[in-house]
């Protein structure tokens, strides 16, 4: 761990490093003053949908484009993100209303789709696509106002405002389908205090829109690219006939209010779009029961513990005519080095690697150094972190394989540098293919997939050789018993000491401490929202780390006294068991939240449902192996062996 922290200081200057930096801010976090009638650049992030799961650019469908078309510098993040951000054709000035204003107008005629291009954005309609742009790096959001369920016949209900990202491409109705092709823009601004004899500035602290569907019909346009909205509700929507040519106006409003909402506390209306009052209560309620069940786990393990050394280092004469009995029958046998001690070994090292970069990450978020203003910061850093804490994956394992009487250390360095990683990069690569096949942005190109390849090789792969070469060479874990040559014969086992048994039983505590979470992390990936509360995840974090070493220490305790040795290998799966109820959690969360009923989303779902069980299966079997080892050695230091 405290080699984890020293490493601090080195991951904050890397996020400076791997974004790009402006002054003294975070990335992305520097304010922008505004003076009258300067232009705000309205830009495109891409196209999202919680039933494909397969983002797109702006201009694959054919939206008006500016005379020249400029994407955005993009960090590693965004990229695997799908974002594609680009500059767009609206034309908004600070605190500069328009009534309508008519997009990619030619001589006062309308646009033509062709029937190909009616096809594609009747298809993305359908599919339930939103549209997401940024003013000033906001993010804009559609306001939802929904009546309380309150008693009474009072009319004056309270309203429920909520906001959604993006706004709805389209809407479906009686088998017709219907486009969003005017967009109210409500633009909100802070006046910032100056001096008197000086120009007041404004910066941008809302960005909101009312998409609306009006025909072509009902909105009169002139040469100047004005136009004019009907009044009332007297308009009908703009139909979009997949099978036929359509025509339409594509249009936009602008509309400035002064708010009292300073620039610091912008981002507080996107991040509190649910009922933070339930994560509240469900996270103090895991906290109390962890806490409480680790408690009576630690008791009961204690003073069994306490009863069983006393009655081991008894001298009378009676106890030398006692067979001996339990966990410390088997001391000659419980460090006999296990089956495949190699991939073992990789394996915890890709755990260590896994630990050291969530620790840091989770922690750097805590302080708020990876805002969602800072687009794709965090899995840069992730990223960039990983193949940094190499060298501590390296060292572990190395140190780990020659305490298992291992020789081939060059081979076990590989194995570690490549063994997890391979199998991320090849379901990762298999599922690109895929996405390519759709002509998603959500397809990482290929130059930045030689990138992350050089990463691999050029980063990762000779820190974990530095690490395992100076682990190998230190000395190697002293164990309290010696090993004997022959190993005894394991009694037969009682069912409820089945590995699958063990797994149901120790994954039930960790992921009890973690579900709420894991249910506002789902959402944010599969459901386009912003994830922004790590203090949380944090706290969650350190009570996984507690519930899963108390959890493999109670298990590997019953399976010695069961005069079972062979614990390395059961101890890493059984306590990484939290995993299979994340996998089991991740299909109800695809049945009954998710609406997604094609082959390629659907299997982009589970593919990375399935790195992501892997992973946490890695991490928390780590933990637990480590606290289990710890034990072991432990207790068998504190008996008498003769």
């Amino acid at each position: 761990m405290a080699a984890a922290m020293d490493w601090l200081p080195w991951s904050l200057l890397l996020l400076s490093l791997t974004c790009d930096t402006g002054a003294f801010y975070v990335p992305g976090v520097a304010p922008i003053n505004f003076h009258q009638n300067d232009p705000v650049e309205i830009k495109a992030v891409k196209l999202t949908s919680s039933r494909t799961q397969l983002p797109y650019e702006y201009y694959s469908l054919p939206f008006c484009q500016p005379s020249k078309i400029t994407y955005k510098a993009e960090n590693l993040g965004e990229v695997l993100r799908g974002d594609r951000i680009v500059n767009t054709p609206f034309q908004v000035l600070m605190n500069s209303e328009k009534k309508c204003e008519v997009l990619c107008s030619q001589s006062n005629k309308p646009v033509t789709l062709t029937v190909e291009q009616s096809r594609l954005v009747a298809e993305r309609i359908t599919e339930d696509y939103y549209v997401h742009l940024i003013a000033d790096n906001l993010p804009v959001a559609t306001r939802l106002e929904l009546y309380s369920n309150r008693e009474g016949d009072d009319k004056k209900k309270e309203k429920d405002v909520q906001f959604e990202h993006g706004y709805r491409l389209g809407f479906t109705d009686v088998n017709k389908i219907y486009l969003h092709n005017h967009l109210s823009f409500i633009l909100y601004y802070h006046r910032e205090d100056l001096e008197e004899d000086r120009e007041h500035t404004y910066r941008v602290v809302r960005f909101e829109v009312i998409p609306q569907s009006i025909r072509l019909e009902d909105l009169k346009a002139d040469e100047k690219s004005s136009c004019t909205l009907p009044e009332g509700t007297n308009s009908s929507p703009q139909e979009i006939d997949p099978t036929k040519e359509n025509q339409l106006y594509f249009t936009y409003s602008v509309h400035w209010e002064e708010s009292d909402i300073k620039w610091a506390s912008r981002w507080d209306t996107y991040l509190t779009m649910s009922d933070v009052q339930i994560h509240w209560f469900s996270i103090i309620n895991s906290v109390v029961v962890v806490f409480f069940l680790s408690g009576i786990l630690s008791m009961i393990i204690i003073r069994t513990l306490r009863k069983d050394i006393a009655n081991y280092n008894k001298e009378d004469d009676i106890e030398d005519t006692m067979e001996e009995s339990g966990w410390k029958l088997v001391h000659g046998d419980v460090f006999r080095p296990p089956q495949y001690p190699m991939i073992l070994s990789s394996l915890l090292g890709s755990g260590i690697q896994l630990f050291c970069m969530i620790l840091i990450v989770i922690f750097v978020a805590m302080l708020g150094m990876l805002s969602p203003s800072s687009r794709g910061a965090l899995m840069t850093t992730a990223c960039f972190l990983f193949m940094f804490m190499g060298v501590f994956g390296g060292f572990s394992a190395g140190r780990l394989y020659r305490t298992l009487k291992g020789h081939r250390w060059k081979k076990g360095a590989f194995c570690t540098a490549t063994l997890y990683p391979g199998v991320v990069f090849g379901i990762c690569f298999v599922l690109n293919c895929f996405i390519w096949g759709k002509h998603s942005s959500g397809a990482v190109p290929f130059p930045t997939m030689v990138a992350l390849l050089c990463m691999w090789f050029g980063i990762s792969l000779p820190l974990v050789y530095l690490g395992y070469y100076f682990g190998f060479r230190k000395q190697p874990y002293d164990n309290p018993v010696r090993t004997n040559q022959i190993p005894r014969q394991i009694p037969e086992q009682r069912w409820y000491m089945n590995r699958f048994v063990g797994i149901l039983m120790a994954g039930i505590l960790p992921f009890g401490a973690m579900f709420i979470e894991l249910f506002f992390i789902f959402s944010a990936i599969w459901e386009n929202q912003f994830y922004y509360l790590f203090g949380f995840l944090f706290l969650v974090f350190i009570i996984l780390v507690v519930s899963c070493s108390q959890i493999s220490i109670v298990m590997v305790y019953f399976q010695l006294c069961a005069e079972d040795y062979r614990w390395w290998w059961r101890n890493f799966l059984v306590s990484g068991g939290s995993a299979f109820y994340v996998l089991v959690y991740a299909i109800f969360y695809f049945v009954n939240k998710l609406d997604i009923v094609e082959f390629i989303p659907s299997l982009l779902y589970f593919g990375y449902t399935a790195l992501m069980v892997l992973s946490f299966w890695l991490l928390t079997g780590t933990i637990g192996f480590y606290a289990a080892y710890m034990f072991v050695r432990k207790i068998y230091a504190a008996v008498k062996i003769d």
